[in-house]
């Protein structure tokens, strides 16, 4: 197909377990594809069919740091995790549980739901019996409320974790007030009238949701942050790529894929890239801030 249609580059799909199920079809198509998800498993760790996979949000790593960090300066001792039972949630646990042990944080809960899941009383029962100082919920946008509306709903008093894929308007939306205070280490574009000038991306991420924002008259979700930094990335590359080979041909998607591999340094709407042959997604911690929702919205927090 993609040949048939001279194909050069595809961006998407949004959701994890997609993205995961693509990689061998791209591989074989010898396409770049440019996915807005959250796990890195799609591109970590790296073999020749991840080499034609970019993920156009930051790592789990690096989020990660961000909250352990975060739990570090909070006195956090003890940890329940919930995540979900699919590659986002695995890779959630997978990634935190090493960087949280050598942090000293003892996990003494861990539990699993499924995205189509309408209750997870008996999980957070499970949490709350284990008397972690905080929660982490790994989950994404509504569905990573769900959690954290159960936990309250069951008396829980510590704080409250979350991933960047809580990063959304629609967790806020469907938590309402018992989702006041959660704290999520996510991307700048959630508080861009709080984004301080140092952040070298902060023109990029003001001017993404300015426009974001006068076309569809509401703040961008984040997913829709990693469709608009991949087509930054593919605006960057494809000149390259353009002058060593003919576009719609093998030889240029060859030069497209070695052309994004070699971006530096370029701002983006969630932080700067720098990509490599081994670091497909290339953000750093440049556009990692920690956010608690406050007043029905996200606040960010200076650290």
């Amino acid at each position: 197909m993609f040949a048939e249609h001279n194909v050069d580059a595809i961006i998407g799909p949004s959701g994890s377990p997609n993205g995961v199920a693509l990689v061998p079809f791209m591989s074989e198509a010898r396409t770049p594809l440019l996915a807005p998800v959250g796990t890195s498993v799609l591109v970590l760790p790296m073999n020749d069919k991840k080499r034609w996979i970019f993920k156009t949000h930051p790592n789990d790593e690096i989020i990660s740091e961000g909250l352990v960090a975060a739990m570090v300066k909070r006195g956090v001792k003890t940890l329940g995790f919930i995540g979900y039972n699919d590659p986002y949630g695995e890779n959630w646990f997978k990634t935190f549980s090493p960087m949280a042990q050598k942090a000293a944080l003892q996990i003494v809960a861990n539990e699993r739901y499924s995205r189509q899941d309408t209750s997870v009383t008996g999980q957070a029962i499970k949490l709350i019996a284990a008397k972690p100082d905080a929660v982490l919920v790994a989950g994404v946008a509504a569905g990573a409320a769900l959690p954290h509306i159960q936990l309250v709903d069951a008396g829980y008093k510590g704080a409250i974790y979350h991933t960047h894929g809580s990063a959304s308007g629609a967790f806020i939306q469907i938590g309402g007030k018992k989702v006041e205070g959660a704290l999520v280490v996510g991307p700048l574009l959630l508080v861009p009238d709080e984004i301080p000038d140092s952040m070298p991306s902060k023109g990029t991420t003001v001017e993404f949701v300015n426009g974001y924002e006068k076309q569809y008259g509401a703040r961008p979700p984040i997913f829709g942050a990693g469709t608009y930094d991949a087509g930054l990335l593919l605006a960057k590359a494809i000149p390259e790529a353009a002058s060593k080979s003919k576009p719609g041909t093998p030889e240029f998607r060859s030069a497209l894929r070695d052309a994004l591999e070699g971006i530096k340094e370029l701002a983006t709407s969630q932080g700067v890239v720098n990509m490599t042959q081994q670091d497909h997604s290339g953000y750093d911690s440049r556009g990692r801030i920690l956010l608690t929702v406050k007043d029905g919205r996200f606040k960010l927090i200076k650290e």
